[in-house]
């Protein structure tokens, strides 16, 4: 809105505000709640992976000290209507656009004819007290008719396999297609072939903070507060709404301080759901405090993909076919439909040029916990499938993997670049813009350039020490719709409030928009006030996801503000006597230009603009400085040396809080591609349910890191941001399977999958034949 020349704010490197209130223990997480008469909810779970439910005996459990109310599934389907069947949705545009077939079925807030995972939800217990509804749970009997798991989901779609759910009568969840080009005749006229497939196992987020709900119902109003560490406020009111049968204007739904997100929290759970009713039918706050080894063996993990390869390409390396047919573990409920899976189609091009293409996905249910988005989503599974098949590529030909990746990239003079598929909305992918070629290049050169390296290699490798190169490109769709808000008011002493439906979880985001807002304003950040991830500040909202929310949150801010200085010009206008178009936004108010002495402050303004006699509103401008604006972006030993991130986010709204969030997903990323791992025996039990055994990185395992950051304002919004939260971890697993397959390759060893644990590495050595 301002001269871009003026900005003094956007692009500084400011300490997070909100860290003051954290680190002095002034932050408000759900389980810092404690509300007068409150209950404790816990759950009743599933110690096997698939059984039919015969019952659920509660009767000891309800004679127990302390205990106000114990449910099962079979008591809630008399109480409840049924799951609205609203995540899944479709865009319309998108359906007719991809060949597809999804069957969606709705995961119950209690189970009541089967369990289809260990850990799921068959009864809740409500008591005075965690401890007394804990020791209750003790007390539950479960009459459970084992029936055979299955955990492969290449297994899980042959016929005869166990069926996860009866109605259906089959594990395919969802399939689809989607491609460009003539494939047949692009391999036809290929000289080259190669065949691969790779494996991305399942791990997930591991926030600091789990999962946690309380519910409030106010009986005079028939109202219902819901706290929830969400990422998603809005998701769960609309929910909430459809399970309790009222209107959405009487549900307020908060997520107060969150610690750590990372798409775990991205969607609405059943306990998300079931706690506010408990806290209706009871007219008692209710509490549900998730405890570790629930959020690892219950919350939904990621990953777990299957692809098989091929690609067709010629003497000089360039890709010129390129065919996909992967499989995605989706557990035993998939919350997030075509979300995940599809986000890895549309991204397995990554930055390459190539005009043939065939991709087929299929989404298999299992008895595992639901796969959903965690940070990437989808994108690190399509990074290492390419990556891995662009070095084998090189591999084949004797050429440098660098060398194939420059032949195949998209040229900066090529953007806007059309991509030939439809991206989620329905809507074509178009890059808008970018140099990936020279972000290579650039990183490359800071690691001293190839050839330095492969002379530092081979010295090495004299030695018995084997260095390898790794390197992973990648393109990431952000700031996805369909829309984000927010509303811009700005109150009588001066201050300007900004609310929104974006919910943060330690991304630093009151930093960063009061920044975008003391720009638009002409004020210091220290005068903006913003409130986030409350349904009652702002009616409508998207939430926090897929790298979006300084994308769009960033063009609503600049759209309210818009509509609004429209308004304080003509308050403005009248209180100086001037025309409008003789005004000018300066430090904490409006001016005449040329007249440095004709000034009045955005506080004089907002008491103008209150409603009743003698105010300083013109003819025709109602009362009060409030704009609110919906955004809708366009569619768009072994030792780890050195990690080099070349990246590309846009405008830098704050540089240190982005390096923190590249560094922090990196490091993600690598405990993803070397440590972490969720397996399961062949009966469906999962065999890393706590800490002891779910190796997270820690700060011996992330290496040096370098960023060199590269500025391509994308011109699909005011302020030229990109998204960058979930870029981080995208490379790391393929960079670290080209490392060590670089590294051993007199070995003629291939890491194509993940993890790539150290004694992995070591028993593909002892088996490989001695180095050539």
């Amino acid at each position: 809105m301002n001269d871009p020349n003026k900005t003094s704010f956007v692009g500084r490197s400011m300490p997070r505000r909100e860290d003051r209130r954290l680190l002095t223990g002034r932050g408000q997480f759900i389980a810092d709640l404690d509300l007068p008469h409150m209950l404790h909810a816990v759950f009743v779970r599933s110690p096997v992976a698939h059984a039919r439910i015969r019952g659920v005996d509660l009767s000891r459990a309800a004679s127990a000290p302390g205990v106000a109310c114990v449910l099962s599934g079979a008591d809630l389907l008399q109480l409840l209507p049924p799951v609205p069947d609203t995540q899944l949705s479709l865009p319309r545009k998108w359906t007719t656009l991809v060949q597809h077939k999804f069957i969606n079925p709705q995961q119950p807030l209690l189970a009541h004819d089967k369990v289809r995972h260990v850990g799921e939800a068959v009864a809740v217990i409500v008591a005075q007290s965690r401890y007394a509804a804990e020791d209750a749970a003790q007390l539950v009997t479960l009459d459970l008719d084992p029936l055979p798991a299955v955990v492969d989901p290449e297994l899980a779609l042959r016929p005869g396999a166990p069926i996860i759910h009866d109605k259906f009568q089959t594990n395919l969840i969802g399939a689809f297609t989607i491609g460009k080009g003539d494939i047949a005749a692009a391999f036809a006229r290929s000289p080259h072939k190669l065949q691969r497939r790779f494996h991305h196992h399942r791990y997930a987020a591991a926030p600091m903070e789990c999962r946690g709900v309380v519910g409030v119902h106010d009986p005079r109003t028939d109202c219902v507060t819901i706290w929830s560490a969400t990422q998603v406020v809005h998701w769960v009111r609309r929910e909430a709404a459809a399970v309790l049968q009222l209107p959405e204007a009487r549900i307020r739904c908060v997520a107060l301080d969150v610690g750590g997100g990372f798409g775990v929290k991205g969607h609405v759970y059943p306990e998300d759901l079931l706690i506010p009713f408990l806290a209706r039918r009871l007219e008692r706050p209710v509490q549900w405090i998730e405890d570790r080894r629930e959020h690892l063996m219950c919350s939904c993990h990621s990953r777990d993909q299957m692809h098989d390869v091929e690609v067709g390409f010629d003497d000089e390396g360039r890709i010129l076919a390129l065919r996909d047919h992967f499989i995605v573990d989706c557990g035993a409920w998939n919350p997030i439909g075509a979300g995940v899976v599809y986000n890895t189609a549309v991204h397995l091009l990554g930055p390459y040029k190539i005009d043939a293409v065939a991709i087929d996905a299929r989404i298999a249910a299992t008895n595992k916990v639901p796969n959903a988005p965690y940070r990437g989503a989808g994108r690190p599974e399509a990074a290492f499938a390419m990556e891995r098949i662009v070095d084998l590529v090189a591999g084949e030909l004797g050429l440098e993997p660098a060398e194939v990746r420059l032949r195949n990239m998209i040229r900066a003079d090529e953007m806007p670049y059309r991509v030939g598929m439809p991206y989620r909305d329905g809507e074509p992918i178009v890059y808008d813009g970018g140099d990936y070629p020279r972000a290579l290049r650039q990183a490359l050169d800071a690691l001293g350039g190839v050839a330095a390296f492969r002379q530092r290699q081979g010295a090495a490798r004299q030695e018995g020490r084997y260095l390898g190169l790794g390197i992973g490109c990648y393109v990431e769709g952000t700031g996805v719709g369909p829309f984000e808000s927010a509303m811009v008011r700005i109150d009588p002493s001066g201050k300007i409030f900004v609310s929104s439906g974006a919910c943060p979880q330690g991304q630093g985001m009151e930093t960063i928009f009061a920044q975008v807002v003391a720009d638009a304003w002409c004020v210091d950040p220290a005068d903006v006030v913003m409130s986030l991830a409350d349904t009652a500040a702002i009616a409508i909202g998207f939430g926090t996801i897929a790298s979006r929310s300084t994308v769009t949150l960033s063009a609503a801010i600049h759209g309210a503000s818009e509509r609004l200085r429209a308004k304080v010009f003509a308050i403005a206008a009248n209180l100086l006597e001037c025309a409008v178009g003789d005004l000018e936004l300066r430090k904490d108010g409006v001016g005449i230009v040329g007249v440095p002495g004709a000034h009045v402050s955005l506080a004089a303004v907002a008491r103008a603009a209150r409603p009743g006699w003698d105010h300083g509103r013109p003819p025709g401008i109602d009362a009060g400085l409030e704009e609110t604006y919906y955004y809708e972006p366009p569619t768009v030993t072994w030792s780890y040396a050195a990690h080099i991130i070349a990246h590309d986010c846009g405008v830098v709204v704050n540089p240190m809080l982005v390096e923190g969030q590249i560094v922090g997903g990196a490091a993600q990323g690598i405990g993803g591609a070397l440590l972490e791992e969720f397996n399961y025996d062949l009966e469906g039990q999962l065999l890393a349910g706590s800490f002891m055994d779910y190796m997270l990185p820690t700060a011996c395992e992330i290496p040096d890191m370098q960023l060199i950051h590269q500025h391509s304002p994308s011109p699909l919004n005011p302020l030229g941001v990109k998204g960058v939260g979930e870029g981080g971890p995208i490379a790391p697993p393929a960079v670290i399977a080209n490392a060590v397959s670089d590294a051993l390759r007199p070995f003629a060893l291939e890491f194509n999958r993940t993890p790539i644990k150290p004694q992995i590495i070591l028993q593909a050595v002892r088996s490989a034949s001695q180095p050539r």
